[in-house]
């Protein structure tokens, strides 16, 4: 009986222009970013080979497909994880080529902790860049209306630009129901809206992120999108609670909105005074109230059922 072949090991430190690739045991290689390069590199391979590669905005993809459809396996590691890894070992220096090594070594050593990297589905992917754009917009109109309104001189100019970027975000919004339609996920945006205080926006945003892979729990869930909480004790001493803020910081703040919407309406109203009568923070309540929400969602679309509204909590 044959042996299965062990896997090379890769650690890919990725930038827009450039791939600095690691292997345990052998020099540094750089490659150019560019598919072309990518597949002729991969077909050199003589076995199968993982690849751990930091998420870096979208130039990673590039490579991660490639390798992925030609049956590699590859792991995605966020920034933060790779600075905390590099600070637990008593690194003192970040260079590309520093990096790609740390990153062969971390799926050396903690492989069997990482989940495999799968490719989202085209709609995923289509929904999820309409609503980064929109993100985008509304941050710029933002940021332009502040930025002018104390002109006078500017007013009518500045008027006309933001019903431009109204009608703008009215189109993106067009196109987000047109790619849920034509997804198949419109009923289950549907389901989401229902919920209390979530909207149009939040719905299509929580059915994108819901059918981005197979969550086990509304916990696994909860965490892709970054509203769990990262606990530091030792000994006697508590540690703050802070959010991990690992997923899409849109929708976030989505569903924070939702969420003050949400507290307003009699099924709310009284969930979210228990958090405040209980000494916490109007924006830790918030973010409290937008984590039930997500866990509604989420329940609601594995299920496959329709929301029951809420019955009116009250504040004991």
């Amino acid at each position: 009986m044959a042996i299965p072949r062990q896997p090379t090991l890769f650690g890919v430190d990725v930038s827009k222009a450039e791939l600095v690739i690691a292997t345990p045991g052998d020099p540094v290689q750089v490659l150019a970013n560019d598919p072309r390069a990518i597949d002729h590199w991969l077909a050199t391979l003589a076995g199968p080979a993982w690849f751990a590669l930091e998420a870096t905005s979208t130039y990673h993809l590039a490579l991660a497909q490639a390798a992925y459809q030609q049956g590699h396996r590859v792991y995605l590691l966020d920034g933060y994880r790779l600075a905390r890894y590099r600070d637990s070992i008593g690194g003192r220096a970040k260079t590309d080529h520093h990096d790609a090594r740390l990153l062969a070594r971390y799926l050396a050593r903690e492989h069997d902790q990482l989940r495999p990297w799968e490719p989202p589905p085209a709609a995923y992917t289509r929904l999820q860049a309409l609503l980064r754009r929109r993100a985008t917009l509304v941050q710029a109109r933002v940021q332009i209306q502040q930025s002018l309104q104390d002109l006078p001189t500017l007013r009518t100019a500045l008027q006309a630009l933001l019903r431009q970027l109204t009608r703008l975000d009215i189109l993106i919004q067009k196109l987000l129901r047109e790619a849920l339609a034509q997804a198949g996920w419109r009923d289950h945006a549907r389901r989401c809206q229902a919920i209390e205080g979530v909207g149009p926006l939040t719905a299509a945003a929580l059915t994108t992120a819901f059918h981005r892979g197979r969550f086990r729990s509304s916990d696994a869930f909860i965490a892709f999108l970054g509203l769990d909480v990262r606990v530091r004790d030792s000994g006697q001493a508590r540690g703050r609670r802070k959010l991990t803020k690992q997923g899409d910081p849109e929708l976030r703040r989505l569903l924070y909105l939702a969420a003050m919407t949400a507290r307003r309406s009699p099924a709310w109203a009284g969930f979210y005074q228990r958090y405040l009568d209980r000494g916490l923070k109007s924006t830790q309540a918030l973010t409290i109230l937008a984590r039930k929400l997500a866990r509604i969602a989420f329940a609601v679309l594995k299920n496959g059922t329709d929301y029951v509204p809420r019955e009116p909590c009250v504040a004991t």
